[in-house]
């Protein structure tokens, strides 16, 4: 009986003494049936699964993150806006605006963000773009090209079906990423429901609803801390999905382009989940850290970070990020403490994870600029020094002449 007791004890503590130690290794993947599908991570950049990434579809209304960026980037929500002709003939979901009708910014994304409303979306580009859409257009292709999505081209700002306008899921998690990065578009985006009150045009008032059910809490999709998402469907373009969600202080994005079937919300969750559970974000370094020393014959420069660094890393991982210098002969260069020295690649298990920007702890002159200092310096004082000789000589004449005189 003590020998059985024993042998359990021992057994219960090597089993404890295990778990202490236990190794959590990557899940696998999961399988999203969408064409285009990544995930990114917000504050890195980097992608951390993704299906045909680059791969460009018609998008539908997802489009729309790209106008409410350009509303956010280049208005006041508080403004007035006059609805033009063209918003309320335009097709697809409409929340019934009326030519003439006059309501705010706010008013309209509400409409455009929530319910995927086309008039609010024509009525915003028209006047972002100053009552000219082509202009509004050329706003959002060259907005694309900014935020890095070069596999991108608009044409409306609705996301009507276009064989011209298409994105790929890595573009949109960009813009997403952008977009996000606003709290008033989280704000937005978490309402549940919206009332545009009666306009100089309207009696009556019109509630939208929100479509994104990762934020409804009722909803068998809700996913705790998302913070915004649109959806997007035509009968050419299919489904297509982008959301953000955060835990703790890690964000993700998640895009899903071009899919026949209706499992965005499922899938993003999934895809979620995989992101959160398997990455971690990591602060290397905070803004003011030393990061490196350059040494180089009897010159020593602390390399500062001009900026906080973040990297993302597998769960299991026990690699440590290396920063690599530039082959930069300082010796040859004056600087000021605090000066951009350059940008030092970062790198994990040998790949390029981003660039860390150094600046220069100390004050430092090249010799090249002593030399030249100390020429000039030698340069002024002989030239006095003539000057001075040259006085002293006129004088000494002129005391000769005037003595014979």
């Amino acid at each position: 009986m003590k020998k059985i007791i024993t042998l359990t004890i021992l057994l219960l503590l090597l089993v404890s003494y295990g778990n202490q130690y236990k190794v959590y290794a990557l899940q696998k993947p999961p399988s999203v049936s969408a064409d285009s599908a990544v995930v990114l991570d917000a504050t890195t950049g980097e992608v951390l699964y993704s299906k045909n990434p680059d791969s460009a579809y018609p998008p539908a209304s997802t489009t729309k993150i790209m106008t409410a960026l350009l509303v956010f980037e280049n208005t006041n929500l508080n403004s007035e806006v006059t609805v033009g002709k063209n918003p309320p003939n335009v097709d697809g979901t409409r929340v019934g605006l009326i030519e003439g009708e006059k309501l705010t910014v706010r008013d309209l994304l509400y409409g455009l963000l929530l319910a995927s409303d086309n008039d609010c979306a024509e009525a915003l580009a028209e006047y972002v773009g100053n009552g000219s859409m082509g202009k509004f257009v050329d706003m959002m292709n060259d907005r694309a090209l900014e935020l890095g999505a070069n596999h991108t081209h608009f044409v409306n700002p609705s996301g009507l079906f276009n064989k011209d306008h298409k994105t790929s899921a890595k573009d949109l998690a960009l813009i997403m990423e952008k977009l996000s990065a606003n709290p008033e578009y989280s704000k937005i985006a978490t309402t549940l429901s919206y009332t545009i009150k009666p306009t100089n045009k309207s009696k009556a008032s019109r509630t939208v609803w929100n479509e994104n059910r990762l934020v409804q809490k009722t909803s068998r999709y809700y996913y705790e801390g998302a913070i915004g998402g649109k959806t997007g469907y035509t009968i050419q373009s299919l489904h297509s999905y982008v959301a953000s969600a955060v835990r703790g202080d890690h964000k993700l994005i998640v895009s899903l382009v071009h899919d026949k079937n209706k499992t965005f919300f499922p899938d993003s969750i999934a895809l979620f989940n995989y992101g959160f559970n398997n990455f971690k974000l990591e602060k290397l370094y905070s803004k003011g850290d030393l990061v490196t020393t350059y040494k180089d014959e009897k010159l020593f420069v602390p390399l500062k970070a001009e900026s906080d660094f973040y990297y993302t890393k597998p769960i299991d991982s026990t690699s440590n990020p290396k920063v690599v210098l530039k082959n930069t002969n300082l010796n040859l260069k004056s600087f000021n403490k605090g000066d951009f020295i350059e940008n030092a690649n970062v790198l994990l298990n040998g790949k390029n994870i981003g660039t860390i920007k150094l600046a220069s702890g100390i004050t430092h002159e090249s010799k090249n600029l002593l030399s030249e200092k100390l020429d000039k310096t030698l340069n002024i004082n002989i030239t006095y020094s003539i000057l001075g000789m040259a006085i002293i000589f006129i004088g000494g004449i002129i005391f000769l002449i005037k003595k014979r005189a």
